[in-house]
């Protein structure tokens, strides 16, 4: 069974070397998804949606949101946010998937095979 929660934050970077408008410093309203597969517990969840929820604002949320992500995250590329987040979460809850949009039409998706 899959359950997952949406979570929003803001962030800027840029793309050092890159030949277009992202090498200058420009910002995003992210939209992240975090879906969990596993099997209910005796209380019937997977996972309690307010722990799903305050893990991820507590690993990810709280330290990119309204901050510099070069800082943070060497290359900012979406894919490796994408892949940062997996990393601070994997550990803490039962990950499927991480689904990042950088903008309404730009995603990514990672799962545990992508994890290299």
């Amino acid at each position: 069974m899959e359950i997952g929660r949406e979570f929003n934050f803001d962030s800027a970077h840029k793309l050092e070397g890159y030949e277009g408008s992202c090498r200058n410093l420009h910002g995003h309203t992210y939209k992240l998804h975090v879906i969990l597969k596993g099997d209910p517990a005796s209380d019937g969840m997977v996972m309690d949606f307010s722990k799903l929820k305050e893990t991820v604002e507590k690993k990810v949320i709280s330290i990119l949101d309204h901050n510099y992500l070069n800082d943070i995250i060497p290359v900012p590329t979406a894919e490796n946010i994408a892949v940062f987040i997996w990393k601070k979460l994997e550990a803490d809850l039962p990950l499927f998937e991480i689904k990042l949009w950088e903008s309404p039409n730009n995603w990514v998706t990672v799962r545990a095979e992508d994890i290299r």
